[in-house]
């Protein structure tokens, strides 16, 4: 069966499904690393990627984000002079209700009787305002940082804005 596209579990619908003690088969979160970069370097700027609107990111949208975000940095900047850290975690457990097509399908599916969903993937869900993608770099660098983060916000499923602050 077709992997569904994206755009269907991007709305926030109902309570959170993150209890995988209790879920038989949850599927592993697909995010490589959560921290990328120099971690022990101090730097001049942090430059944050701020969510616009309330979603559910899938934890593959945040793992493309996170590949074109260290590969643009590490090209144009250089391996030790960023720090990237993804601030989400995809706790949330996607169910769907799968259905059977094609001939003889009316003998196996089961239509809405019982139909609360296999697991089929995770997401994070975040609200309207709140950082998902914080990156540390020198004041030299700051353009580097802002097009990384322009190009992994195109990743994302919501509109994002940018935000340029001293590193504490």
């Amino acid at each position: 069966m077709p992997r569904k596209p994206g755009r269907m579990y991007r709305e926030i619908k109902g309570q959170s499904y993150t209890r995988k003690k209790y879920i038989g088969g949850t599927p592993h979160v697909r995010v490589g690393q959560f921290t990328m970069g120099n971690r022990k370097a101090d730097f001049d700027l942090e430059v944050t990627l701020i969510i616009e609107e309330k979603c559910q990111i899938k934890d593959d949208a945040l793992e493309a984000a996170r590949v074109v975000l260290t590969r643009y940095l590490t090209k144009n900047v250089g391996e030790g002079n960023f720090k990237a850290k993804i601030l989400v975690y995809p706790h949330h457990v996607l169910r769907e209700n799968k259905q059977a097509t094609g001939a003889g399908a009316d003998r196996l599916s089961e239509g809405m009787r019982r139909s609360f969903g296999k697991t089929v993937g995770n997401a994070a869900r975040v609200n309207s305002g709140q950082a998902v993608i914080k990156v540390w770099v020198d004041e030299k660098n700051e353009l580097s940082a802002k097009e990384a983060l322009r190009k992994a916000s195109m990743k994302l499923p919501s509109p994002c804005r940018k935000r340029v602050d001293p590193a504490e």
